[in-house]
């Protein structure tokens, strides 16, 4: 089993930054590296992928609404994903989860879909407004 509990979420102006951070724990967790993703689900609308990050960190993927000013990355000696996240809108404002998903093959492969993910953090809201 893998736990994941992401944190960093808060208010934030239109224009600022924020940095999540979604630790991650358990006994599998150790032994292997795993195929990091960070979706996000507005009020009234379905969850939807922000980006990914391949289990060798050679691969990153993001969705085209927050390409260039969203970044994932992995310290893997603390066993922690990061998206810092830029230029906010308000449109950015939802609830943002961490999933990861057990290496099966290509170790550059990052994942878009919900379904391709085993474990799911419980969520951190982050709200744009002024």
């Amino acid at each position: 089993q893998v736990q994941l509990v992401e944190s960093g979420g808060g208010l934030v102006q239109p224009g600022g930054s924020l940095r999540l951070s979604c630790a991650a724990s358990g006994r599998t967790y150790s032994r292997y590296r795993y195929v990091m993703g960070w979706f996000r689900q507005a009020p009234g609308k379905e969850r939807e992928f922000v980006a990914a990050i391949s289990w060798n960190d050679e691969s990153t993927s993001y969705a085209d609404s927050v390409r260039g000013r969203f970044a994932v990355s992995r310290d893997n000696a603390k066993n922690t994903v990061y998206l810092q996240m830029n230029s906010l809108k308000p449109e950015d404002t939802a609830v943002y989860y961490c999933a990861a998903r057990i290496p099966r093959d290509n170790p550059s492969r990052t994942y878009t879909r919900r379904p391709d993910y085993d474990y799911w953090g419980q969520g951190t809201q982050i709200t744009v407004s002024s």
